[in-house]
């Protein structure tokens, strides 16, 4: 029984490569496959210019949008990390002229 079994297996195989050779082989298939990729291809064109007539955004022109948008929110972090640390900066420059300050004015009120 295991020997019908592998020839069965082993016709059946041959018989699926036969059929994969024939339609790679085939100029119908390659003509379909070349018809129906050019047909996605107007498809998308027709597309893109309904979109653009309706003035309504593409898949592009919304990932591209997304980049820009994370890009900016990118950069204002940095500004506002940068903000964050001038205005510690101006703090610390404040408390020193406070207390070189307050260190004057004690001298001078000394007798």
């Amino acid at each position: 029984m295991g020997g019908d079994g592998e020839g069965l297996r082993a016709r059946s195989e041959q018989a699926i490569g036969e059929i994969a050779q024939a339609l790679i082989d085939s100029p119908t298939l390659h003509n379909a496959l070349q018809a129906a990729f050019g047909a996605r291809e107007k498809a998308l064109e027709a597309q893109q210019a309904a979109m653009s007539a309706l003035n309504l955004p593409s898949a592009g022109d919304v990932e591209r949008l997304e980049r820009r948008l994370r890009s900016f929110s990118q950069r204002l972090e940095d500004v506002e990390e940068q903000l964050d640390d001038l205005s510690r900066e101006i703090g610390g420059l404040r408390r020193k002229m406070a207390a070189k300050a307050d260190k004057s004015a004690s001298s001078s009120n000394e007798p």
